[in-house]
């Protein structure tokens, strides 16, 4: 490994460990969900948005739903009710808050360090982020990725993860690239792509990922999915 590179790599794990921030912290999270099933006339859309507060402090994690949420949520399970096909766009979205998902979020460094460890390098080059030169670090993601269930379907598989980082190592911005196609049960075919673009900042001794756009596309079995969920945080104080 290139020196230029080996010292782009430690300085990103330095970082890593110095920004598992303890210190307590307030935000907003914003999340937002669109999904488009089938094609034709049996296509389905449907979009959601929803906003909750976070706290974390010595306690833990805590979720602070508001009112107006909350009542939107108990109105599309009373439709429901009377009709199991009614829309319930906020009850989709509710899905997204759990504390997997959140701790994704608010303890970015420890899941960046995950990641490490589940990807492998690749290379380093300079790279312009927001107008500044910044490092760019490439991984691959290897099909050992994958569950020894979901891997036995799967013929072919190309994943990439981008990660952009400051002088220091500290994580700027991240992409992440999956294209996968297999058949199961012998006949039916199937393809996936999926990608996740994700910003960083950090809030005293703690790295947070302050935007994260997933989107997933997915066909087989005369089935076919289109998701996009973004999700923003701000911090409060």
């Amino acid at each position: 490994m290139p020196a230029q590179a080996a010292d782009g790599l430690s300085d990103l794990k330095a970082a890593l460990a110095r920004l598992q921030g303890t210190a307590p912290f307030k935000a907003s999270l914003e999340t937002k969900t669109w999904r488009r099933i089938g094609e034709g006339k049996e296509m389905e859309e449907s979009s959601g948005q929803a906003s909750i507060g976070l706290e974390e402090n010595g306690q833990g994690l805590q979720l602070i739903y508001g009112k107006d949420v909350l009542a939107r949520m108990e109105a599309e399970q009373r439709a429901q009710v009377k009709n199991p096909n009614a829309k319930a766009p906020t009850l989709g979205v509710a899905r997204e808050f759990s504390p997997v998902e959140l701790r994704t979020m608010t303890a970015a460094a420890a899941n960046l360090a995950r990641q490490l460890e589940r990807v492998s390098y690749k290379n380093e080059k300079t790279a312009v982020y927001n107008g500044s030169q910044v490092r760019q670090l490439t991984f691959s993601v290897p099909l050992e990725t994958l569950s020894d269930r979901d891997r036995k379907y799967i013929k072919d598989f190309d994943g990439t993860f981008d990660l952009w980082i400051a002088a220091d190592g500290t994580p700027l911005a991240s992409h992440t690239l999956v294209n996968g196609s297999g058949r199961a049960f012998v006949v039916v075919g199937f393809d996936f792509r999926q990608e996740e673009d994700a910003v960083y900042g950090v809030s005293g001794d703690r790295l947070l990922m302050l935007r994260r756009e997933s989107k997933r596309k997915q066909s087989g079995g005369g089935d076919k999915t289109d998701e996009r969920i973004t999700k923003t945080l701000q911090t409060s104080g």
